[in-house]
């Protein structure tokens, strides 16, 4: 009998629990710490590889068809005036030989040498002693603008603007001042206030009542007295 078959049995009937196999460990490179090493020798802070942001290529830009085929420079008109030219030398023409100058090169220009000016080095500024250089003129460290003549002062344009300003408030608190004077009461002198208060009907209401309450007031004072 094959030993490798499974013999029948009862107890295979009975239920087993299904239980998950353990899950093996995660595969780790032994070279994993070399690696992260060689990496930080080569790498150096603050750079970049490029530039931080490529250009998006604009969607209307795509390949089109016989773009890349070569094509010829327009043609030109053919102009029998235009100057020719100099013709090619004869065989039996030989260039000048043995011209010799007596002009001291050496001398001449160490002369230049001496005599020029110095170039002065471009002036520059570097933020550490491993950093980039950068151009001292464009940065802003350089007092340039506060040496300008016209530093200072205030620009032509506010000094327009604010006379304009200026004459808008002057005609506005004019017109202000008019429509005040012009709803304002008229002031009456003594002898105008006098005239009109005895010709006006209310002084003479006023008047009578002030009369006839004094009437009034002195009967009733006289009947109390005989009393």
């Amino acid at each position: 009998m094959d030993t490798t078959c499974f013999s029948e049995s009862i107890y295979n009937l009975i239920p087993i629990d299904w239980k998950e196999p353990p899950q093996p460990p995660r595969y780790s490179s032994i070279f994993k710490t070399s690696v992260k090493e060689d990496m930080q020798k080569h790498k150096t802070a603050m750079k970049t590889m490029g530039p931080p942001k490529v250009e998006v290529p604009s969607p209307k830009d795509f390949l089109k068809k016989h773009s890349k085929e070569k094509t010829l420079p327009p043609q030109k008109k053919f102009d029998r005036n235009e100057p020719k030219k100099p013709p090619v030398p004869l065989r039996t023409e030989h260039p000048v030989m043995g011209i010799q100058s007596e002009k001291n090169f050496i001398n001449t220009n160490a002369a230049d040498v001496i005599m020029g000016v110095a170039k002065k080095p471009k002036p520059i500024y570097v933020d550490k002693r491993t950093g980039d250089k950068h151009d001292l003129e464009t940065s802003g460290l350089v007092p340039k603008y506060i040496n300008k003549k016209d530093y200072g002062v205030t620009p032509e344009y506010i000094c327009k603007r604010n006379e304009e300003v200026k004459k808008a408030q002057e005609e506005y608190d004019n017109y202000i001042q008019e429509n005040l004077r012009k709803a304002a009461m008229k002031r009456l002198s003594d002898e105008e206030r006098e005239a009109v208060l005895q010709q006006s009907p209310l002084c003479l209401t006023w008047c009578h009542s002030i009369n006839t309450e004094a009437k009034y007031w002195c009967a009733g004072k006289k009947k109390g007295r005989r009393g």
